[in-house]
């Protein structure tokens, strides 16, 4: 039986002990700042949670008043970098083995060591209450947080969609021993069954049988066996299937049934592998007989016991699932304790860090602002994938992006170091994020296993995941928008060409003005610094232009090019609301994006702007776009008109990302959807339309824009550098552009 215990304390801010085994600045993290702790004592393992405060860097932007002498030079906007303090989760599991460090280091570091005693209000909460409650927070939450394990499978993990609906589900929680429990509701559930044979069962007779006492080093072991050697198979006893039954020659008949026949040494290797697999298999078959009993087709398992080694049964796995209980115990508390700095509710967290080293295993979490809802106009939410390639299945493509995010690291940490040019220390910072994320990268690409035995770590590989790796570890190391005065910059030099660009679009006729601004959108969508191929263009020649860039594209045929049928639409009545997830700062956004928006505009058709709520590389965020937007009224009076009658409207995604998950927005941005009844979605860009939506099949009329600024990713695609990708589709129909299929 578990005991979960809530202690309040303050800290005294001391220094750390460094006599303790592991250092313990990489275990206990911000302690100096830790508020609140929980500790969850099982059987066989103790988690440790602590809330702690964050503070770091934010970059805000501030519109320049130009009728007072603050206003400078021709810049728009002032950057300014200013503090925040978000609220932090940490959790931390070990063996209880090591149960009396881990507390003699809470008495020393997160109470007042002054007294060496813990002087604080003790609350015993119900273990299953807990449990549930952890479970449905990580399952709401935390994306990819449940998987499907298949053996033989050209992919054994195949990561799912977080899901508002998740009632009713069967929790099989393995610890010491086994408890089984349907969940109907928030509130209601239910323990329907157990077993004693569980975790404390394998570590105790893998104690017995091997000689090796701790539980880490028992599942190390049994990765390396081969369970033939010791458990008596179908095939022993039949010389093959057997066929009339349903048995394959491979299913095991008896587990350990060769060890009492056979006259010879077992390895210890072998002997933990049988072990693991006769208790998987039978926690797996009751988990079955369970689920068909009450009508459930959900189940998930959860407990440390299944870490990395999931049974054979066809079943759900979570990620975090040995901190369920600790989750649930640390959220009781906040909604009990409203100064906590927490929601009253289950917070809503993104999964910061997970390591592993020795005998402690650590999960953070930093708190969101807002909740993240799905894109209402997706057609099937429950089977949306925002990444368009899985790295962890392709080979080549992850050697490849890992290959390029190393070499593109050294111009990310040069333009780290100038967005800070004030701060002396900027550098010393700048090169701990290189040998950070170079880290994670070399791990990735040289340890390739570790994305297949540790699922929980990473979940799914994705181009999307790795550049929002960079971005969390830059902002770790107070660089929030390395990319602010590039932005600045290119926004002020863009602005001084619109009203030229705009009164050149006037000029042509109807169809040549249709054609032309598509192809503006897309020259525009070139300038983006995150493409290594364009960078070195902008760096090499500060004078790279709007022009330019046109020439850069393709001529049509496009790679992807469903232009024809796009310009037959436009000649029908105009859409009612146009949802547009736009990209980049500069050229794009200004010369390209706006006079789209403006044609959308003149048609009739309400248009509701998109943009990052928070830095990421060159991509405009909200509050950049804002200014912007507001300069271009000043000057065009289409524009100024859709502001002042509500038709334009600039909402915030809820991402930080250059790519574009939507199944996680903001929910502000859903409800316009739902209230302005938005009939075309328009997503720009190759992280949004490209590495991410290019297969979102939408209820609504999409149009995918992007120019391929990546000659391997061209090549792959069966195109060259800069080709283009036009994608319009009518769900209605059965007229869909060609598939980009790797060749």
């Amino acid at each position: 039986m578990a005991e979960f215990v809530r202690v309040d304390s303050s800290t005294s801010g001391h220094t750390m002990d460094k006599s303790i085994t592991l250092p313990p600045d990489e275990i206990f993290r911000n302690l100096e700042n830790a508020k609140r702790f929980a500790i969850d004592i099982g059987g066989s393992l103790t988690k440790l949670a602590y809330y702690s405060t964050v503070q770091h860097k934010v970059a805000k932007v501030r519109s320049f008043d130009h009728t007072t002498k603050e206003a400078t030079g021709d810049n728009l906007y002032e950057i300014s970098m200013q503090e925040e303090v978000t609220a932090r989760l940490h959790f931390i599991k070990f063996e209880n083995a090591y149960i009396e460090t881990c507390l003699d280091f809470v008495k020393d570091h997160l109470v007042n060591t002054e007294t060496k005693v813990i002087k604080a209000t003790v609350d015993k909460e119900d273990e299953m209450t807990c449990l549930i409650k952890g479970c449905n927070f990580v399952l709401r939450n935390i994306p990819h947080e449940a998987f499907v394990y298949a053996k033989h499978a050209d992919s054994e993990f195949r990561f799912q969609t977080t899901q508002p609906d998740i009632f009713p589900y069967l929790l099989v929680n393995i610890g010491s021993g086994v408890s089984i429990v349907k969940v109907e509701s928030e509130d209601k559930f239910e323990r329907i069954g157990g077993s004693s044979i569980g975790g404390g069962t394998f570590w105790g007779l893998g104690a017995l049988l091997t000689k090796t006492k701790r539980f880490d080093e028992l599942l190390q072991l049994a990765s390396k066996g081969q369970h033939t050697s010791v458990d008596m198979l179908v095939k022993d006893i039949y010389g093959g299937s057997y066929g009339s039954l349903g048995l394959t020659g491979d299913l095991i008949a008896s587990s350990f049934g060769k060890s009492a026949t056979a006259d010879k040494e077992f390895s210890k290797e072998d002997m933990a592998k049988s072990l693991l697999h006769m208790i998987s298999n039978d926690i797996g078959q009751l988990a079955c007989l369970y689920a068909k009993l009450h009508n459930l087709s959900r189940v998930y398992f959860g407990g440390f016991f299944i870490r990395g080694h999931p049974g054979e049964v066809q079943a759900l796995f979570l990620r975090h699932e040995g901190y369920l209980g600790a989750i649930g115990a640390f959220l009781k508390g906040a909604e009990e304790d409203r100064s906590s700095g927490l929601m009253s509710v289950s917070p809503e967290m993104y999964p910061m860090q997970r390591a592993r080293s020795g005998t402690f295993d650590m999960l953070e979490m930093d708190r969101l602002e807002g909740k993240l809802v799905n894109l209402p106009l997706l057609q099937d939410a429950s089977s949306y994938i925002p990444d368009t390639v899985d790295l962890t299945e392709d080979a080549h493509a992850r050697e490849y992006w890992l290959y390029c995010f190393e070499e593109a690291l050294d111009g990310v940490v040069q333009r780290a170091v100038a967005s800070q040019p004030d701060m002396p220390e900027a550098a010393e910072r700048a090169e701990k994020f290189r040998q950070k994320y170079r880290h994670k990268l070399q791990t990735l690409r040289h340890q390739p296993l570790v994305l297949l035995f540790s699922p929980s770590a990473y979940g799914s590989l994705t181009v999307r995941s790795l550049l929002d790796t960079r971005e969390h570890c830059l902002n770790e190391f107070n660089f929030p928008d390395p990319y602010s005065k590039i932005k600045q910059r290119e926004n002020d030099m863009a602005l001084k060409y619109y009203q030229k660009a705009v009164k050149c679009l006037d000029e042509l006729s109807w169809e040549e003005r249709q054609y032309a601004l598509v192809r503006g959108v897309l020259a525009g969508n070139v300038f983006d610094w995150g493409a290594k191929a364009v960078s070195d263009v902008l760096e090499s020649d500060p004078e790279f232009g709007f022009e330019q860039a046109k020439r850069q594209l393709e001529e049509r045929p496009w790679l992807v090019d469903s232009y024809d049928q796009w310009f037959e639409r436009l000649k029908g009545p105009p859409h009612k609301c146009a949802m547009f997830f736009v990209d980049n700062s500069g050229v794009d956004i200004i010369l390209g994006v706006m006079p789209f928006v403006r044609e959308l505009l003149s048609r009739g058709t309400e248009v509701v702007l998109a943009s990052n709520s928070g830095p990421a590389l060159n991509d405009v965020t909200n509050g950049e776009l804002q200014i912007l937007t507001e300069s271009i009224a000043a000057m065009d009076p289409v524009v100024q008109a859709g502001l002042r009658e509500d038709r334009l409207t600039l909402v915030q995604s809820g991402s930080s990302s250059p790519c574009l998950d939507l199944s996680r927005l903001d929910k502000v941005l859903a409800m316009v959807v739902r209230e302005r009844k938005t009939d075309l979605v328009i997503i720009e860009g190759m992280g949004r339309a490209i590495h991410t939506n290019y297969y979102a099949m939408l209820s609504c009329e999409s149009l995918k824009m992007a120019v391929i600024k990546n000659s391997w990713l061209a090549d792959r695609l069966g195109g060259k550098l800069f080709s283009v990708v036009f994608k319009y589709e009518v769900p209605a129909t059965s007229q869909h552009s060609a598939a980009l299929t790797p060749s």
